[in-house]
C-alpha cells in the first residue's frame, strides 16, 4: 500500500514538472498574440510562411503573420500581418521573405520607407520580394559551373598534353 502512495506522489511530481516545462517553453519562445493593427502585403512566392511566422524590423520581432490567402485577380499570395501598435510603419516600407538559416524557417523582414505618412490600419505594403528557393539557386549554380568548366576543353587539347 505504501508503495502505491509513493508511486502516485512521484507521478504527480513528474506531471507538475512537465506542465512547468511546457509553460516555460511557451513563454520563452516568444509565441503569443501581439496587440496591434493589421496590414497586408502581396508576394509572388510566400513559400515557408504560415500563421504565426515572425515579422521583424532590424532583426527585432514586431509582429506576426495572421493569415494568408491567394488573390484570385493577381495570383499572388496575400499575407495579413499584425504589427505591434507601438510601431508605426512609414509609407514606402518594403517587405521581404528571408530564410532564418539553412535549416530554419522563413520570416518577413520589413525595411522602413522614408515617407512622413504612416501606413494606416488595413493598409498595404506596396514593395515586396518573395522567398528565394535556396535549393533551386544551388542547383542552378552547380549546373552553370559544370557547363562553364566543360566548354573550354576538348579531347584534342587533353591528348596533346600527354
Amino acid at each position: 500500500m505504501r508503495r502505491n502512495i509513493i508511486e502516485t506522489i512521484m507521478g504527480g511530481i513528474v506531471i507538475l514538472v512537465a506542465v512547468f516545462f511546457v509553460v516555460f517553453a511557451f513563454n520563452s519562445s516568444g509565441v503569443g498574440t501581439i496587440d496591434g493593427y493589421r496590414i497586408t502585403a502581396e508576394f509572388d512566392d510566400a513559400t515557408g510562411l504560415a500563421p504565426g511566422t515572425d515579422v521583424r524590423l532590424a532583426g527585432v520581432k514586431i509582429g506576426t503573420v495572421v493569415e494568408q490567402s491567394l488573390n484570385p485577380d493577381t495570383y499572388f499570395a496575400q499575407i495579413v500581418l499584425q504589427i505591434d501598435e507601438e510601431i508605426q510603419l512609414p509609407v514606402g516600407t518594403s517587405a521581404r521573405i528571408i530564410s532564418d538559416g539553412l535549416l530554419g524557417g522563413n520570416f518577413v523582414s520589413l525595411t522602413p520607407g522614408g515617407d512622413d505618412e504612416n501606413i494606416p490600419a488595413g493598409g498595404e505594403i506596396e514593395y515586396t520580394q518573395g522567398s528565394i528557393n535556396v535549393v533551386d539557386l544551388l542547383g542552378r549554380f552547380v549546373f552553370s559551373a559544370a557547363e562553364s568548366n566543360g566548354e573550354g576543353s576538348s579531347d584534342a587539347d587533353t591528348q596533346d598534353n600527354f
